[in-house]
Parts: structure tokens; C-alpha cells; sequence
């Protein structure tokens, strides 16, 4: 554990970065009819990158305000369930989904299957197109209250998609200008009432929201990159909710007020198998012995991150479950064996993640040198397995909600990310199993297969998933702590 000086600023900066607050919330007024308690203040990390488009990583606030929803949403375990679609059914590559009756836009206008299909036809033929249909071609066709979504190949994954929030269902007016604007066009419990570019957001209740009267009276949002001064909010009182508290910061801030939630990312030391040292599978598996995760986890993460047993962590509940042990090579000595890591700064942890690892590999007999650099400066060099070894941040479901999608990106023959240079018969056919087996339990059962088979390579050495860290004052009941980052605010969440 770090020694704690560097986190004494806070009281220090308390002050200082009250005035970048001020005015960031106005005050809270009395209860408002009907409502549970006050308007919910809510401080948010990143301010909008497209206008809150829902075509692009904007959506995941629409989602999170809970303003904009879609056909499917997802459980714990990644299963669809029935949102603005109560029910679907598949015959080859067409997927009917049966549309929600009683169900009004925040303009007045009614929810139909001719909406869907506007909205599911401005996201499959936008350009760029949202990153959830990257490599997807998909049409949708309205026949009274069902909607048939068609893809070009056969798809298991079509209701999963259709839970992105990029692929958000907004009234018709959303779409009359140049871009997609989801003022008053949602159908969710809270209305977006006003945008203020980059600074600021607000919602009002819904009243005639399909799924029941939200129980807050509305949501002020305002954008606060600065992590000190978000939890310098939180600690005066500024906010209600505070999005990504800094490591840095949660040791001292009131630890009944700071919850950890388990994210869907593992820090992964990749070993090119292609070319160099690590071609050699006993190298492989030197390394892999001599990496001390838990003692990164303590120093670098303070204790805010789980030691990982396999590529897919506490995020994804159902991995443990179904992992076994895996068979590794045996390790062989490094006799002085001279290595290149790689990796970037974007991400502060990942340079002393790094210095870590040199100790722990050269204590092991390797030679270390390392090549920090920014991300954008250094990922070709990456894919192009310049590097012996690279230390990522990976984010291990994607939109869809499943790992099969990164499992065969990162670890594939022909994958897109494929920085470990891996080519493995056995990899490829367990990959390719996963991929097409149908979303439910034998899914997850093979994906598990899939990530046994990688780990059998010693191509990736999980080290730990992270945890993002949100902040919730004492007033604040049933706000969302969701390791996708999908739900924030809901219809149930309310201040006192």
C-alpha cells in the first residue's frame, strides 16, 4: 500500500474545487408531488463526445439517465430480456420481435413497429455505423406490432445487440435534423428537458412512463472530469451521485458512501507467440510464474481490484462457476533472456503496472526494458507484434454484452486484436464453437472451453479486473451500481 500523502490533497483542494462546482447543481427545492424525495444530482465523468447522439458512446448516458431504452435489455448472467419488445422468436437469419403495446414517446407520439424500424434503420445505415453493428448487415421490416430483423448471416446474437444502448428506439422528430437529437424523443421514466453542450443536462419525471411513475421528480446532470473535484462533490454535499471516484480519492472519502463495482475489464500481459522469446511456450510459462498479481493489486490499485483466475472476472458471475483448472507448459529458466515490454500511458495505472512487472520478471532471470508511449502512438506497433510482451486494459464484453466477440478479436488466428500473434488449431475451433453456439448456458459453457484453451497457451497472463468506484451520498436509495454501465438512475432511485 502506498504511502497516503498523495491523497491528502483532497482537504486541501476542497475549497479550491468548490468554485469549479458552484453553481454546478441548483438548489435543491421541497419534495415535489408524487415523489419520493428531491431532484437527484448526479456528477458525470465525460461531457458528451456527439451531442448525446445515440449512434455513438453518448448513448450510455441516455441509458444511464434512464431516458432512451431499447427492444432487449440484459440480466446479470447477459440474457435478453423483454423491454420495448415483450417477446421474440428466430427462424434462420430473421429474428420477429413482438412490440410493446401502451407505450408513448416523451413527445406525445405512440410507440409502433414503424417507429422501430425508423430507428433500427438510422443506426444500420449511419455512417459511421454505431459499434455495435460493426461488420453487421441488418434490415428491419413493421408488420403491425411486429418488427422481423433480418442480418446477412445467420446471427445468434441479434436480441443481445439489440440491447446496446446505441441502438436506442427514439421518436421520429429525433431524426429531422443532421444529427440524431434525443431532446424529448426517449420513452424511459425520465425526460431529457434540457442540453447545455458540454457543461450540463436536465430530466423531469415522465409521468405517463409505460413502467410506472419514476419516484424522483427529476435529474441534474453536470460534467466534472476533474476526479478530485467529483469527489470533492461528494464530500461537500455538491452531488448525489458521483460517477468514477478516483482511487486516489476513495481512501478518504467516508467509506459507507463509495461503492466498488466489479467492471467487465482484465489488466492482461500479452506474450507474442509469433517471433522472439516468448515463442518458446516454456518462456511463456516462466513469466506467467513469475507474475505476482496480488501484490499489483495492492500497490498500484490499493486494494481496489480483484486478482484474476482467468480472463473473464467477477463482472461476468457465471465464469467462476463453470472455470476449471487449467494444464499449463512447464516453465523453463530465462537464463538472462532479454524481453520489450509495451504499454500506455492513457491509462495512469498501466506505466507503474509496468515498472512492476520488470522488477517481478528480471527477480524471474529475464532482461526488462520497457516502452511506455500514448496509446494512439503505440497500438500499431502493438498489433504488429513489435513488442515481446504488452500490458492492456481490455474491456472483455463488448456492446453486445458477451465475451465471445473479444475472446475471438484478441485471441483468434484471423483476429482483429490479436496482439499475442497467437495461431492455434485448438484456439480457433473453440473460439468458432462459442461464436456459433446459441445466448444461454451452453453459450456460457463454451466460452468458458474458449477461454481454457487460450489460457492453456500461456498467450495472455490475466493479472486483475478492475473496479470502477461510485459514489452515492446518504440520501440517495436504490441508485444502480451496474458493472456494464448501463443503469444509473432508475425509475426506482431517489434522494431523501
Amino acid at each position: 500500500m502506498r504511502v497516503p500523502a498523495r491523497l491528502v490533497p483532497l482537504t486541501a483542494v476542497t475549497t479550491a474545487t468548490s468554485a469549479l462546482l458552484t453553481g454546478c447543481f441548483s438548489a435543491t427545492g421541497p419534495e415535489e408531488a408524487g415523489s419520493e424525495g428531491k431532484r437527484i444530482r448526479l456528477a458525470m465523468m465525460q461531457p458528451p463526445r456527439s451531442g448525446l447522439s445515440p449512434l455513438s458512446d453518448d448513448a450510455f448516458k441516455l441509458s444511464r439517465w434512464s431516458t432512451a431504452e431499447t427492444l432487449v435489455k440484459l440480466n446479470a448472467e447477459g440474457d435478453a430480456q423483454p423491454a420495448l419488445a415483450t417477446e421474440w422468436k428466430r427462424s434462420g437469419k430473421k429474428w420477429t420481435f413482438t412490440i410493446r403495446k401502451g407505450v408513448t414517446f416523451h413527445d406525445g407520439t405512440k410507440l409502433t413497429g414503424e417507429a422501430v424500424v425508423n430507428s433500427l434503420t438510422e443506426a444500420a445505415t449511419a455512417s459511421p455505423k454505431p459499434r455495435i453493428l460493426d461488420g453487421v448487415e441488418l434490415t428491419a421490416k413493421a408488420d403491425g406490432d411486429t418488427v422481423t430483423v433480418t442480418t446477412a448471416v445467420e446471427d445468434p446474437l441479434v436480441p443481445q445487440r439489440l440491447s446496446s444502448p446505441q441502438l436506442s428506439i427514439l421518436a421520429a422528430k429525433a431524426y429531422e435534423g443532421k444529427t440524431v437529437n434525443p431532446l424529448g424523443a426517449g420513452t424511459g421514466p425520465f425526460e431529457l428537458t434540457e442540453v447545455n453542450g458540454t457543461a450540463s443536462a436536465a430530466l423531469d419525471r415522465y409521468d405517463d412512463y409505460w413502467g410506472g411513475k419514476a419516484k424522483a421528480p427529476g435529474i441534474d446532470v453536470k460534467y466534472v472530469p476533474d476526479g478530485t473535484a467529483r469527489a470533492a462533490s461528494l464530500r461537500s454535499g455538491e452531488a448525489d451521485i458521483v460517477e468514477a471516484v478516483p482511487v486516489s480519492q476513495a481512501a478518504v472519502l467516508d467509506q459507507d458512501l463509495i461503492t466498488e463495482v466489479p467492471m467487465p475489464r482484465t489488466n492482461t500481459l500479452y506474450l507474442n507467440t509469433e517471433k522472439g522469446v516468448f515463442k518458446d511456450a516454456s518462456l511463456r510459462a516462466a513469466a506467467r510464474e513469475a507474475v505476482d498479481a496480488e501484490s499489483i493489486v495492492k500497490g498500484v490499485y490499493e486494494g481496489r481490484a480483484d486478482v484474476a483466475e482467468g480472463l473473464l472476472g467477477p463482472a461476468l458471475p457465471w465464469a467462476a462457476e463453470l472455470r476449471t483448472p487449467v494444464q499449463h507448459a512447464e516453465a523453463g529458466d530465462p537464463d538472462g533472456e532479454a524481453i520489450t515490454i509495451g504499454t500506455f500511458t492513457d491509462r495512469a495505472e498501466l506505466p507503474e503496472v509496468a515498472a512492476t512487472l520488470q522488477q517481478q520478471l528480471q527477480k524471474a532471470g529475464f532482461k526488462v526494458k520497457l516502452d511506455v508511449r500514448e496509446y494512439a502512438n503505440i497500438e500499431s506497433d502493438a498489433l504488429a507484434g513489435e513488442f515481446d510482451a504488452f500490458i492492456l486494459s481490455r474491456a472483455t464484453v463488448l456492446d453486445s454484452g458477451d465475451p465471445a466477440a473479444y475472446l475471438y478479436s484478441d485471441f483468434a488466428s484471423d483476429g482483429s486484436f490479436n496482439i499475442a500473434q497467437l495461431a492455434d488449431k485448438n484456439v480457433d475451433t473453440a473460439l468458432d464453437r462459442a461464436s456459433d453456439t446459441a445466448a444461454g448456458d451452453a453459450r456460457r459453457r463454451a466460452v468458458i472451453d474458449a477461454e481454457a484453451a487460450v489460457l492453456t497457451t500461456d498467450a495472455a497472463v490475466p493479472m486483475l479486473h478492475e473496479r470502477v468506484i461510485q459514489g452515492d451520498a446518504s440520501g440517495v436509495v436504490d441508485a444502480a451500481h451496474d458493472p456494464r454501465e448501463r443503469e444509473l438512475v432508475t425509475a426506482d432511485t431517489y434522494v431523501k
